[in-house]
């Protein structure tokens, strides 16, 4: 069997040195789960998306981590939608992934691609007071280092994640916690990441993203997270519809990324950003 073409993006950032890189096949057809697997654990990314063209026009879609597959992945979305825009023309696309149609636009302006992908319908669920108990000592993070204006949920927009909003910026940016336990944690809830979050304004965030689950210690972009917040933000109303968020990641990790996130009164959660080439 050929080696398929597999392509380096970084998504939500304008610059190389910037956002969360993902690997990006665009014809997948004839590759099986541990080739898949084994492609994602080379590379070494966060996550590589592998397509499949379909003869309806849509592309079915896969998402693997070094260590796993992954149900929904917002970044190497955004990657491999540029991609397609870049070897073709934008316009819209469909993604069938393991959790629902994914519909995507891509737009290029002044010689810049941006992709917006609209997530899958969302939920948001209260976690146990065990699993936040664990989360919070995983972290070496005490209960009173929380926000009480943004509490504990559970958010799906493809992806499972555990939101937690940190009191003070100083709080978000020493990230230091239990790799192993965490892991373990987040394995037995079925979280793929951990979103923690600061409030700096009413429309503004900063993340970070731990992802043991994948073999990675921390996401610089992470775009089903920002998906998963902006439907948290709008069942706790803490958001007006239709309102526009901006989320920074990956400061704290010197790969500054940007996350555009438009939430409608109902409906999935529409998730921009753009993403550059980067070299082997």
């Amino acid at each position: 069997m050929s080696e398929p073409e597999l392509l380096r993006y970084t998504a939500f950032t304008d610059r190389p040195e910037g956002g969360n890189p993902a690997g990006v096949v665009l014809d997948a057809r004839g590759l099986d789960a541990a080739r898949m697997q084994a492609i994602a654990a080379a590379i070494g990314y966060s996550e590589t998306a592998f397509l499949s063209p379909r003869a309806d026009g849509g592309y079915d879609t896969r998402y693997y981590s070094p260590e796993k597959e992954i149900s929904f992945c917002g970044h190497a979305t955004i990657a491999a939608a540029v991609a397609l825009a870049e070897r073709s023309a934008p316009g819209h696309l469909r993604l069938h992934t393991r959790v629902g149609e994914v519909a995507v636009e891509t737009h290029r302006t002044d010689g810049r691609t941006t992709a917006t992908l609209t997530s899958v319908e969302p939920h948001v669920v209260v976690p146990s007071d065990e699993l936040l108990a664990s989360a919070l000592a995983a972290l070496r993070w005490s209960p009173d280092e929380l926000d009480p204006a943004l509490p504990a949920r559970i958010g799906f927009a493809g992806a499972r994640h555990l939101i937690l909003a940190a009191r003070t910026r100083e709080r978000l940016r020493e990230l230091d916690y239990d790799y192993a336990a965490l892991k373990a944690l987040m394995l037995a809830h079925d979280l793929t990441t951990l979103a923690l979050l600061w409030r700096e304004g009413p429309t503004l965030f900063h993340a970070r993203n731990p992802f043991p689950p994948g073999g990675v210690v921390e996401d610089p972009a992470t775009g089903a997270a920002a998906a998963a917040l902006g439907a948290y933000l709008r069942e706790l109303a803490l958001v007006v519809p239709p309102a526009t968020i901006t989320i920074h990641q990956g400061v704290d990790m010197g790969r500054p990324s940007l996350l555009t996130v438009e939430i409608g009164a109902r409906g999935g959660i529409r998730v921009t950003g753009q993403a550059v080439p980067v070299a082997p």
